[in-house]
């Protein structure tokens, strides 16, 4: 499951993790995700139950990119053509 929700600066994604009623004691669930999308940035959130501290990943609208570009390849080494 998912929202969306669009602030006066940006998109918030939050991916709740959850399972089907079949699967429900199979794993214990993650943390939600929380995604800020920006104009320049993308902001990745998700709260460490471990450490107690929320756990912070920023990527470029340029890596952002690559991983989408990444996630559809095979192993190898790649380079985007930016325009």
């Amino acid at each position: 499951m998912f929202t969306i929700e669009h602030d006066f600066d940006a998109t918030v994604i939050t991916l709740i993790d959850e399972l089907p009623p079949s699967e429900a004691r199979s794993r214990p669930l993650n943390e939600d995700v929380t995604i800020h999308s920006f104009d320049d940035r993308v902001v990745i959130e998700q709260f460490d139950p471990d450490t107690g501290e929320l756990a912070q990943i920023v990527l470029t609208i340029e890596q952002l990119e690559e991983l989408r570009a990444a996630l559809n390849l095979p192993e190898g080494n790649y380079r985007l053509q930016r325009d």
